[in-house]
């Protein structure tokens, strides 16, 4: 039975897509079975992975309003044993025609019964909003993935993305949890990436993936050519990061098994080293090397590494995200780096193996608002 995974933020431009369109890539390319499900009507997970929307015999669209099922609308990609649920404009309709339908939240779940066995992992690319597109990946998720940039910006909205998920959990899919956090445009050579990713950390305790996604150029070029990065640049910093995490992500579902004790009615990772098997969790991250751009030589110094502990801020809201969600991340290779010199924005390496003792907390009370499932609005939008 494969898992399903809603990649979900908010906030636009965090690295959603690119991260459901490359994780997918590198799941494919370690021998899983996987499933991309195009849920934003932009459709960029689509023209992404080189798929002409023009003249497609059905699309989620269709799959979500209609009675199409899943597996007639998914078509092959260019990587093999990735297939894709393709989306188009007329996905921004779907939203109005949703609020008078008869459980609205749960169509695409519904549209997804008995999807999972063929694949070993069904990836939901949502959009950047928390209206009913995206209460329907949550609803239908098993796990979610929150890309998150490291950016100032980026963290206004955890808060209500926190709430929100809570009101699914409690209301509309009980069994959501968090599969992680994945730190995304990072840059080492600027203090702010360093300061966000500490505060990531502390607002999540237990639940960064070890791989940091770079700030790289060639990440940027290679949704122009309708290719993953594995197959664009296989050798660049980008490709090099979003292979460790489809290995992490691999590793953390097929360890889960063993790893998991009930515990008061939550569940809590067991096992040497707090949680992951490799040992550690993710305290800290290690100073990053000076980068090498791939068109040229560049540098990427005077950043220092994440200390977690450099400042107080609140911890996540176990009540709020689900308690006893998964603990410490550990244990796998984190790779990283980014483009430097003459590349628009260099970024370094923080590669190397991350190992700290943070350990899991809860903390202050998480603001208000989110979606709110008996409203007949469909959702409420980000907050600015």
């Amino acid at each position: 039975m494969g898992q399903i995974i809603a990649i979900v933020n908010q906030k636009g431009g965090v690295g959603k897509t690119t991260t459901a369109v490359n994780l997918g890539a590198c799941l494919a390319a370690l021998g899983k079975r996987v499933l991309l499900v195009d849920m934003d009507p932009q459709g960029n997970a689509t023209s992404g992975l080189g798929v002409a929307k023009a003249g497609l015999a059905a699309t989620i669209y269709d799959c979500l309003t209609g009675d199409i099922a899943i597996s007639a609308a998914a078509i092959e990609t260019s990587v093999p044993e990735l297939r894709l649920v393709p989306a188009t404009v007329d996905l921004s309709g779907a939203e109005v025609e949703l609020v008078s339908m008869l459980a609205r939240e749960t169509r695409l779940k519904l549209a997804l019964d008995g999807v999972p066995a063929e694949y070993d992992y069904v990836l939901l690319d949502s959009p950047p909003s928390l209206g009913l597109l995206t209460v329907n990946c949550l609803t239908a998720a098993e796990a979610v993935l929150i890309p998150i940039q490291c950016e100032y910006y980026a963290l206004e909205g955890l808060g209500q993305l926190r709430n929100t998920l809570g009101l699914l959990r409690r209301m509309l899919n009980p069994e959501l949890e968090i599969l992680g956090v994945v730190l995304t445009m990072y840059d080492a050579r600027t203090r702010l990436s360093a300061e966000v990713a500490d505060e990531v950390r502390k607002n999540f305790p237990g639940r960064v993936f070890q791989s940091v996604i770079p700030r790289s150029v060639r990440l940027s070029e290679a949704p122009i050519s309708g290719q993953p990065i594995i197959s664009y640049a296989p050798e660049s910093p980008g490709a090099v990061a979003y292979r460790a995490l489809a290995r992490e992500v691999i590793e953390l579902g097929e360890t889960q098994g063993d790893q998991v004790a009930d515990t008061d009615g939550g569940v809590e990772r067991t096992g040497a080293g707090g949680g992951h098997p490799g040992g550690g969790d993710l305290g800290a991250v290690a100073e990053p090397e000076p980068a090498q751009d791939e068109d040229g030589p560049g540098e990427a110094g005077g950043a220092s590494g994440i200390h977690q502990g450099a400042r107080d801020y609140p911890a996540a809201d176990s009540a709020a995200v689900g308690e006893g969600l998964p603990g410490d991340r550990g244990g796998a290779e984190a790779a990283g780096g980014g483009d430097g010199g003459a590349n628009a924005g260099a970024s370094g390496d923080p590669g190397g193996e991350r190992r700290g003792d943070a350990g899991a907390g809860a903390g202050g009370e998480p603001p208000a608002g989110g979606y709110q499932p008996d409203r007949g609005g469909g959702g409420v939008p980000a907050a600015d």
